[in-house]
């Protein structure tokens, strides 16, 4: 059996290791932005048989006076472009270069355009959807677990899991304040749907656990807080490590084989499963146990 409790400062020591290195990768890299958060269009072209070289589509963009866009390979034969805010001359100007260059040996199966007006709205808009997130979480677990008043109350549950989730959200983050420095690696609205996907996915496995906690309390009502925690946390952690096994399976067999386009939204479910497995069985439930020690 782990002795999850007895270690727990262990625990809490890799935890607020990566919690500190990725606040700090955050704050000296910060994130790279896409254009649903700075505004700007994005294409996707693509082009039968073989792909042209990224020269010749640098060429033509910069015939059309547009500074900093940025090219990046789409598949096997396609571009994905991404560029500053363009009003429909410009585009339309942009298509007819295509089609002298390339005849009709490509197409644009893509054209979206975000406003700046547009993108601060969703900036606020992120930070009020986590918001309200987190406050139903804790809302909901007070109310989930009102049969449980000793010896840690309800509402403390909610807090403790709003702990781990802030523990979920800092680490991704980070890594790819990491990844968009050195890599190019922008984040948009699909990284926010990963966030709050993460979210609900480790609240439901820490809410297993806290479930499992209070079923124990109501039956061994002899035993001591920190015994009951423990043991919880043992017969979940096979279930927890299952589930999320399998969910890596599945989010790896997409990121291997699905689009470029959606690989960002992949890899942050796939880093987010198994930050928020770690600490649904690690963080969340000792931390209720540190709560209560210190309250005593």
């Amino acid at each position: 059996m782990l002795q999850v409790i007895k270690n727990r400062k262990t625990y809490f020591i890799i935890s607020g290791i990566l919690v500190i290195l990725s606040a700090a990768a955050v704050l000296t890299f910060g994130l790279k932005l896409g254009i649903d958060f700075t505004g700007g269009t994005l294409s996707e072209v693509q082009f039968e048989g073989d792909r042209p070289a990224r020269d010749a589509i640098e060429n033509i963009i910069s015939t059309q006076n547009i500074e900093g866009a940025k090219i990046q390979p789409l598949g096997e034969s396609g571009y994905l472009l991404r560029m500053p805010f363009i009003i429909e001359e410009q585009h339309n100007a942009l298509i007819a270069s295509f089609d002298e260059q390339f005849g009709e040996s490509w197409r644009e199966d893509r054209f979206e355009t975000v406003g700046p007006s547009i993108s601060t709205e969703l900036r606020e808009k992120t930070f009020y959807a986590i918001g309200v997130v987190v406050i139903a979480i804790i809302l909901y677990i007070a109310w989930a677990f009102r049969s449980v008043s000793e010896p840690v109350r309800s509402w403390k549950f909610g807090v403790s899991a709003i702990g781990a989730l802030v523990h979920d959200v800092i680490i991704p983050t980070g890594i790819f304040a990491v990844l968009g420095r050195f890599a190019g690696v922008e984040v948009d609205i699909l990284f926010v749907t990963a966030l709050l996907t993460i979210l609900g996915f480790s609240v439901n496995d820490t809410i297993v656990t806290f479930d499992r906690i209070r079923e124990n309390l109501l039956k061994r009502k002899h035993d001591s807080f920190e015994l009951i925690v423990n043991d919880s946390v043992n017969q979940t952690i096979t279930r927890s490590i299952n589930t999320s096994v399998t969910t890596l399976l599945a989010l790896l067999a997409v990121y291997i084989f699905g689009g470029d386009t959606t690989r960002t939204f992949i890899l942050t479910l796939m880093i987010g499963v198994v930050v928020g497995t770690y600490s649904s069985l690690f963080l969340a439930s000792p931390l209720l146990v540190e709560w209560y020690k210190r309250s005593k």
